[in-house]
């Protein structure tokens, strides 16, 4: 049976709605946000960068995860300063699956940014004496270029299945994958499988290699000195604090994009769809900032050195 649809030009996000003058209040609370966390990402950035004394692997993982902040601030932030502004909530198809493609593969990111760093504190606490052996330049390169590498390649397959649809409203404020897929009138089957497969190899895999380092970390702590109890509670609180407030927000948009939450405040419901995008680049700034006492030191001189 053949089943008429028409090809999509553009979507419409259903999830805005009119808010007159407060609109500027949101503007102004959204571009607030987005100044604090370029501001920040960029600042602890280029301490790691410029300061040879923070070239470690410990810190060369943190900062390809303040790159990673920054690349999905980017695909999200200003797309919302413009569409509050906006009457119209429209946008082509091509930027809708571009900016899926940019989100979702910033998800991908950030899982594996969080797993490399779990088994880098791994290696230097249960392995100190080979450390500096096992996490050489090299190793480190490649972990970084893997855990840029697959999550955008993952997502640039997935977002070239073409799908027939039948509708264009997206009841998001921003495009989001599974919405689109729920538009189609042709056989998703394909589209599933594959979607089930990244995740799987974006969250499951990550948080299956995550649990497997701590549970030798705890291992180690348990049954090693006072000293190297605090070595793991100053080095893995923020990067346990940064996995549960980025799985949080996970978990709110998967629960959100598969069940009906139309019984929730649609403001409240705004606000769950974009918690998994801007909190993690809010929060880990702050959580490796002030944890992690190197960074900390080298930041505080620099701010007195400015005043």
């Amino acid at each position: 049976m053949m089943v008429n649809y028409t090809r999509v030009s553009y979507f419409t996000l259903a999830a805005y709605f009119d808010t007159g003058l407060l609109r500027y209040l949101y503007f102004m609370i959204i571009l607030s946000l987005y100044v604090f966390i370029v501001g920040a990402n960029v600042l602890l950035i280029v301490v790691i960068c410029v300061n040879r004394s923070l070239h470690e692997p410990m810190y060369l993982f943190v900062c390809s995860l303040f790159v990673n902040e920054l690349y999905g601030s980017t695909g999200l932030f200003p797309f919302l300063l413009v569409q509050v502004l906006s009457d119209v909530h429209t946008v082509p198809s091509w930027f809708c699956f571009l900016q899926n493609y940019l989100l979702f593969s910033y998800g991908g990111v950030e899982y594996l940014s969080l797993a490399i760093m779990s088994y880098d504190r791994y290696l230097a606490i249960c392995h100190p004496l080979q450390y500096s052996t096992q996490m050489t330049v090299n190793k480190i390169a490649k972990l970084i270029a893997v855990t840029w590498f697959c999550p955008l390649l993952l997502c640039m397959i997935s977002f070239s299945h073409s799908l027939q649809l039948c509708g264009n409203i997206i009841n998001k404020v921003y495009c989001d994958s599974y919405s689109i897929v729920k538009l189609a009138c042709s056989d998703t089957t394909a589209n599933n499988i594959y979607g089930l497969f990244v995740t799987s190899l974006s969250i499951f895999c990550p948080l299956i290699l995550i649990f497997y380092t701590y549970m030798r970390i705890l291992k180690v702590c348990f049954s090693g000195s006072k000293q190297t109890r605090q070595k793991a509670v100053s080095t893995c609180t923020p990067h346990l604090a940064s996995l549960l407030n980025f799985s949080c927000g996970a978990c709110f948009e998967i629960l959100q994009s598969r069940f009906n939450m139309n019984s929730l405040p649609n403001i409240l419901r705004i606000v769950l769809s974009l918690y998994w995008l801007t909190c993690q680049p809010l929060v880990n700034p702050l959580l490796y900032g002030l944890n992690l006492s190197k960074i900390r030191i080298i930041c505080k001189s620099l701010v007195f050195a400015a005043l």
